[in-house]
């Protein structure tokens, strides 16, 4: 993203790399390397043993392994989608589709009142900053929230917006040399609007005399506040407890020496928001994060919590009632969910601001949730030497046997060389993931939302692809601001 004129700020065009589809062995996945040797197994093993007539009678086996290896299905091969649904039966078969809260049992002190493997995470607050950082147990990670505010980029001059795409780009180099950051994820999304700052204005500039005129415009912010849509964004920070023991230890240990080093980290991200002139609106308290959390999973309750700042500010609680998973969408208490995957970035050359199709899609409520996660230098140089000779290698393989070379891995070679080259002259690496979801009241409202926000990423130059199999997952991802993996 840097620019090609400093001194002007002159608007430069990026482009990302390509989603690398290469296999283990001349671009065949593992389950297809496995079905095509059992394929040539029963060929050779037929061939030795009754000659041409056992060929013929084993080949509905080696003929249907073939097949299941060649044919798409979906965007995958066939057999490709052989681990999804045996997760998606055993998931089915253990009663894991389906979650309703236990009223009458509380939940252990301290822990997030989330389905799935979400249950898991913990609650701290930072005695020093009154901050909530969320613990995972399992990842080891402790996530802390920040809230962001920000003028509208597409109404920005170029010169305005190249400079603020190089001070946020500043911003992702300080946590890839820190070493210390496991995830960052950057979350944007819709909420309906309680109509509290239309409520605020007028208690603050109204003259509420008990007129005609002032009676009906206080009805009018009364009915027409809610029914208005805003934005929202927040910047979470996930610390790696492992690549930081030692800190951690110096600083006491525990979650409490873990907090300690994260502070750390929390300062520098709003030193280095404050120089990309990003506006930090504050970290998020218990509370607040409560009224995330509950908004996501029940939006229509989401602008009476607002309105009302006493209530659902409670983390134990903040949780839905019930969840029902299905293929391909997800159903909680209110509302109806589908999570679509990035699977693309532009191919071409675009400009900062691409996004803006998706980020301005009107009358739907959706969160865009975009997790960066650094790469060491050394690792990022090991991983990019051993792609690179992997790339050379199945060069030579197709080469041999009479492959023809296709533009695609010729593009993912390249795309290595300036990887390697943008490490060389002192950038990070970041491995850059896109995730959607998408809220409506109900079925047919989802799917007609599902088809605008799928034209809309067409417009940004982008693929999307629905997360089948795995929604439940998806949606604590995309929807909730805890930098988890998926």
């Amino acid at each position: 993203m840097s620019s090609t004129n400093q001194s002007g700020y002159a608007l430069s065009p990026m482009q990302f790399s390509r989603l690398t589809r290469r296999g283990i062995l001349l671009g065949l996945s593992l389950p297809q390397l496995i079905v095509l040797g059992i394929a040539l197994l029963t060929v050779v093993a037929a061939l030795y043993t009754s000659g041409g007539m056992g060929l013929a009678w084993t080949a509905p086996v080696w003929a249907t392994a073939a097949l299941l290896a060649a044919i798409p299905a979906g965007g995958r091969k066939v057999i490709e989608w052989a681990p999804i649904l045996t997760r998606w039966m055993f998931r089915t078969y253990l009663g894991q589709l389906v979650y309703r809260r236990k009223i009458i049992k509380p939940r252990p002190a301290g822990t997030l009142a989330l389905p799935g493997d979400a249950a898991s995470l913990r609650e701290w607050e930072d005695p020093e900053t009154g901050a909530a950082m969320i613990h995972d147990p399992h990842a080891q990670t402790l996530t802390v929230i920040l809230g962001v505010s920000h003028p509208a980029f597409v109404l920005l001059d170029p010169g305005e917006q190249q400079r603020r795409v190089s001070g946020w780009g500043r911003v992702l180099a300080a946590t890839c040399r820190s070493g210390r950051i496991a995830r960052i994820q950057v979350t944007e999304r819709t909420l309906p609007d309680s109509g509290t700052g239309l409520a605020e204005w007028w208690r603050q500039h109204g003259t509420d005399d008990g007129s005609w005129a002032a009676t009906t415009y206080k009805e009018l912010i009364d009915r027409a506040g809610p029914a208005g849509e805003r934005h929202a964004t927040t910047i979470s920070l996930a610390l790696d407890m492992k690549a930081a023991a030692r800190q951690i230890r110096t600083a006491g240990g525990g979650v409490r020496g873990a907090a300690a080093v994260l502070r750390q980290e929390m300062t520098t991200l709003t030193a280095a928001l404050r120089a990309a002139e990003l506006t930090a609106t504050g970290w998020l308290t218990p509370g607040e994060v409560a009224v995330v959390l509950r908004s996501a999973y029940d939006p229509a309750a989401g602008p009476a919590l607002e309105r009302h700042g006493a209530l659902g500010r409670d983390l134990a609680t903040a949780g839905p009632v019930a969840v029902t998973e299905t293929w391909d969408r997800l159903r909680s208490d209110s509302a109806h969910h589908a999570v679509l995957w990035i699977t693309e970035w532009p191919r071409s050359q675009v400009y900062p601001g691409f996004l803006a199709p998706l980020v301005l899609s009107n009358g739907i409520l959706r969160t865009l949730s975009l997790h960066y996660t650094p790469v060491r230098a050394d690792q990022a140089a090991r991983d990019l030497r051993k792609k690179k000779t992997e790339l050379i290698s199945d060069a030579n393989q197709r080469h041999r046997i009479g492959q023809v070379e296709d533009a695609t891995a010729t593009a993912e070679y390249a795309d290595v060389l300036q990887q390697e080259a943008d490490l060389t002259a002192g950038h990070g690496v970041l491995r850059v993931s896109g995730l959607i979801s998408i809220t409506a009241s109900t079925p047919e409202d989802l799917d007609a939302a599902v088809a605008a926000i799928e034209q809309a990423a067409i417009q940004a130059s982008c693929e999307t692809r629905k997360l089948v199999g795995q929604q439940a997952q998806a949606f604590t991802v995309a929807a909730l601001p805890l930098c988890r993996a998926v």
